[in-house]
């Protein structure tokens, strides 16, 4: 390669190397202006959020003990309302058991008062029904002997046979 030669090549990639630098300074500035334009944005959006921020930071700092004082009182009336709910169960179990045991209490007497009455019942069949069976026995006995006298005649043995044929 002669030296004019390559004094051209030498001279080309300075140009092209001096045309990349013109290129790259220009993306530079360009992402300059935009990260300028960025960083504005961002600074009015900082400067509205930040009363804001300030705002409700000074509201949790003025909220934080009743809230402490709420989550405390929550918590005791948490543990009370256990402690009610145990006695209440508690009550509930001892109501229950006493209610079985008269429960069973009255289904014993229950059982032995039918069993009383039934006996009672058949002691007053044995005891009362019997005589009077007997009485009125006797007394149809005396009513029979009664009509017997009372009507002095006595059926002919026609009328005798027609009853009895009634009834066969």
């Amino acid at each position: 390669m002669s030296e004019d030669t390559f004094r051209i090549v030498v001279t080309v990639a300075v140009c092209l190397a001096s045309l990349s630098m013109i290129i790259q300074a220009g993306i530079v500035f360009g992402i300059f202006r935009t990260i300028k334009a960025v960083q504005e944005k961002v600074n009015h959006i900082t400067d509205r959020a930040l009363p804001i921020l300030e705002t409700t930071r000074r509201m949790l700092d003025e909220a934080r003990p009743k809230i402490d004082e709420l989550t405390s009182t929550a918590l005791e009336v948490a543990v009370i309302a256990k402690a009610q709910v145990v006695r209440i169960d508690e009550l509930l179990i001892e109501a229950t058991d006493r209610a079985r045991l008269q429960i069973a209490r009255f289904d014993g007497m229950l059982g032995d008062t039918v069993d009383r009455v039934q006996e009672t019942t058949a002691a007053v069949q044995s005891t009362l029904m019997r005589p009077v069976r007997e009485v009125n026995g006797v007394l149809t006995g005396v009513r029979a002997a009664l009509s017997v006298l009372t009507r002095g005649n006595r059926a002919s043995v026609d009328h005798a046979t027609q009853d009895e044929e009634m009834f066969i």
